[in-house]
């Protein structure tokens, strides 16, 4: 899965906070995703096909939860940085 492949190489060729917070998937796994999504909705997906969505969601639901982390991390370094303002 393209969707795979492109995360493996983000987290090999290494990266910070801010990378992980602007990574984004391409436009060709976002289609993807986004015709299993209005599959489901509308018709029925083959086992392959649910399965390949249920890993691109569990996928985006780990990536939405290390972004929430990176973003925790790059707060409290700026607050670090530049002082707390409280």
């Amino acid at each position: 899965m393209k969707v795979y492949q492109e995360l493996v190489d983000f987290i090999a060729a290494g990266s910070n906070p801010a990378q992980l917070v602007a990574f984004d998937a391409s436009e060709e796994v976002k289609e993807r995703a986004s015709w299993l999504i209005m599959q489901e909705k509308t018709a029925s997906l083959n086992a392959d096909e649910k399965r390949e969505l249920d890993h691109f969601l569990l996928l985006e639901h780990l990536l939405r939860l290390a972004k929430a982390r990176a973003r925790h991390f790059l707060e409290v370094y700026t607050q670090a940085v530049h002082g707390n303002s409280n």
